[in-house]
């Protein structure tokens, strides 16, 4: 599909890259950027991208695609540093946890010859850096779509070939919706664990805890070791939510501690069963929802797998540029248009 971009090879940005890699796209280019030089060789050298730019320029220059998978408050920056090099018609993506802001960041920086459509792949681990990148990070994990209002059908269609491609199951959602649900199965989990780390080190007896701590705080405190400048994004771009989840969070402790208070046997037997039942129907299959209404044909998550892996994902996608660059015309005159009025 020409040239594809990666701003940010970390590891969401460099599993991207293996992800890729491994699906054997003809007739493409991938080119990597990082602000550090080191992360940037580590991975070139991990064959998450066959080379890198120097400049954040370069790397999008020409670009049919462009992925940004930086730490959230970065991606602003990113966008202004981008968006006089952006070929017309280009689709330009993000890997954000949270949405809203950078949906905003987007409309208001980015010309309207270019597309944006908003990305979250709800995958993860709590090591970081291109070295622990994999090309299976997001096979069969959920990849939030966020698409403006006045997306091209062109240009959505762009980036569920690439989700789908990557081995991820796309899900539709709005900035607001998307943002609300993450704190709740996201990022609620991520401070929760910071919490219960920093109970346990901050006892006078960390010592003895620390040494019979088992697999369960382990499990649980896992998310405390994530970069931490993506658990800052996240906590500033994503405040209110974050405290809501929270606040609802801490009635159902404050509810379970009073059925253990009160000894309630019958009750919190029930409530622990009951829990487990749900739990265990939620690893079956997760319950059915109506997808957001987006107004374009799309083909199913394994369509569009098996026709990239055949190549037709790359005859698809230029016909696509080639579709995009027309809407980019088309946009730029309505937009000429809306500022002489």
């Amino acid at each position: 599909m020409g040239k594809v971009a990666i701003i940010g090879l970390g590891l969401i940005g460099g599993s991207l890259g293996l992800a890729i890699r491994r699906a054997e796209p003809v007739d493409t280019e991938v080119v990597g950027y990082d602000r550090d030089g080191r992360v940037a060789a580590s991975a070139v050298q991990a064959g998450a991208v066959p080379k890198a730019a120097r400049t954040v320029e370069e790397a999008v220059a020409g670009a049919t695609l462009v992925i940004i998978a930086t730490p959230v408050i970065s991606i602003q920056k990113v966008l202004a540093e981008i968006a006089p090099r952006l070929r017309r018609g280009a689709v330009v993506t993000d890997t954000a946890s949270t949405k809203l802001s950078v949906m905003g960041w987007a409309r208001d920086i980015l010309p309207p010859t270019v597309h944006f459509i908003g990305g979250h792949p709800m995958a993860g681990k709590e090591k970081s850096g291109p070295q622990a990148a994999e090309a299976s990070l997001f096979d069969d994990r959920p990849y939030a779509i966020v698409p403006p209002k006045d997306a091209m059908p062109g240009a959505v269609s762009t980036v569920v070939d690439l989700v789908s491609a990557i081995g991820a199951r796309p899900l539709f959602v709005d900035a607001e919706e998307h943002d609300a649900y993450a704190a709740a199965v996201s990022h609620v989990p991520l401070v929760s664990s910071i919490a219960l780390f920093n109970l346990a080190r901050g006892s006078a007896a960390w010592p003895e805890l620390a040494n019979m701590a088992g697999p369960a705080f382990h499990d649980l405190t896992r998310l405390a070791a994530g970069a931490p400048e993506m658990s800052h994004d996240i906590c500033l771009t994503n405040r209110d939510n974050i405290l809501h989840w929270l606040d609802r969070y801490v009635d159902e402790l404050y509810r379970l501690r009073s059925l253990i208070e009160q000894s309630d046997a019958e009750t919190l037997f029930r409530t622990l069963a009951e829990t487990q039942l749900e739990r265990e129907s939620l690893l079956a299959g997760p319950p059915r929802r109506k997808e957001a209404d987006v107004d374009v044909d799309l083909p199913s998550p394994g369509e569009a797998f098996t026709t990239m892996i055949a190549g037709g994902w790359i005859r698809r996608s230029k016909e696509v540029a080639d579709s995009l660059e027309e809407q980019a015309k088309e946009r730029e005159r309505k937009e000429r248009l809306r500022r002489r009025e």
